[in-house]
């Protein structure tokens, strides 16, 4: 069971980069459903998106999977034959949370779970790929060359599925949505001293970029239609179609 996320709520005199260990492991649940606002929205429907793209024999791959709340939302929603789940994440305490919270879900498609950075892994006939709030942490020069791979390795018809926190080119709506988020993370019982900590140790390994970069990187990646169909405050979905 998922404890309550309190790994900042301490004054820390320095907090770090934030990591995805066997403490954030532990939280991580609550720490994502009380800091994303949309969060528990996203995840089924990124089933139901999954279950409209989906072929029939074709790999399903959620890249920076953590504990897997994507892949067994797909696994609930996708029944076509053949269909396999490549989840692949690169902390190995969350791929071993993932592996136990799996032997729980015994219906749905097999899992092949991957211990890996997502930079290294070759995307083959893929119908669905999914990155959910990942590449925002993958270093921006790397990026392109990431969405290209992925491109390459599907299906035509074959979709993107991509959630990103974004930022704003109006530095008054970057100001206001930032003021507005933290006021949605107060309603979820954070502190000050918790938002502040927190967001100085993701400062250096979450760089999110605006939607029309996002956009713009998608198309020229190779994705032939791009669609936004989530956001809330700084946080957006898009889907991306070969």
């Amino acid at each position: 069971m998922s404890q309550k996320d309190t790994l900042f709520n301490q004054q820390i005199m320095d907090p770090g980069e934030f990591v995805f260990d066997e403490r954030v492991v532990r939280v991580f649940p609550d720490m994502i459903n009380r800091s994303v606002p949309g969060y528990g929205l996203i995840i089924p429907m990124i089933g139901l998106l999954a279950r409209r793209y989906a072929q029939a024999g074709s790999s399903i791959y959620d890249l920076g999977c953590s504990l897997g709340a994507v892949s067994m939302a797909i696994r609930q929603a996708v029944h076509d034959d053949g269909v396999k789940l490549i989840a692949v994440d690169s902390s190995p305490q969350m791929v071993t949370r993932f592996q136990q919270l799996l032997l729980e879900q015994a219906d749905g498609p097999p899992v092949e779970i991957i211990e890996d950075d997502i930079r290294n892994i070759e995307i083959r006939d893929a119908s669905v790929v999914v990155l959910n709030f990942t590449l925002q942490f993958v270093d921006p020069p790397d990026r392109l060359s990431l969405l290209q791979g992925i491109v390459t390795g599907m299906r035509p018809g074959g979709a993107l599925i991509l959630s990103e926190k974004i930022r704003f080119e109006n530095p008054r709506e970057q100001k206001r949505q930032t003021e507005w988020h933290h006021d949605f993370k107060r309603a979820q019982g954070y502190s000050e001293l918790e938002i502040a900590q927190k967001r100085d140790a993701l400062e250096d390994v979450l760089r999110p970029e605006t939607r029309a970069e996002h956009i713009e990187r998608l198309r020229q990646a190779g994705f032939g239609e791009v669609y936004s169909w989530f956001r809330s405050f700084s946080f957006a979905s898009f889907i991306a179609v070969k």
